[in-house]
């Protein structure tokens, strides 16, 4: 008996949360900035396998016997860890959102 009643509980509070202002201004700050990086991230991430299997473009030399493919592969690994960068300072905001939940939550 006593289970169910936390159950409802449980269920009521999580509806009330997600029905929250707070909380949707948390989920959508999130897909603004994950949905834009993430298509980003695999068109740059899968041009390199494309463009070297069915285009030559990349063969052409960039500096001496370094190829625009090495440039283009090297530029990955920079653009990985300049995302993360980025969705580390981003997951300050997040932060300050979810705790914005938590304390209306603790409030009600």
């Amino acid at each position: 008996m006593e289970a169910k009643k936390i159950n409802a509980q449980t269920e009521s509070d999580y509806s009330s949360i997600v029905q929250s202002s707070s909380f949707q201004t948390l989920l959508s700050e999130k897909k603004k900035f994950i949905i834009p990086f993430t298509i980003f991230f695999f068109c740059f991430y899968f041009a390199l396998p494309i463009l070297t299997s069915y285009s030559t473009i990349l063969n052409t030399k960039f500096i001496g016997n370094i190829t625009w493919a090495w440039v283009f592969a090297f530029l990955q690994f920079v653009m990985t860890w300049g995302l993360c960068m980025l969705y580390s300072k981003k997951a300050a905001r997040f932060d300050e959102l979810s705790s914005q939940v938590i304390q209306e939550r603790g409030n009600s």
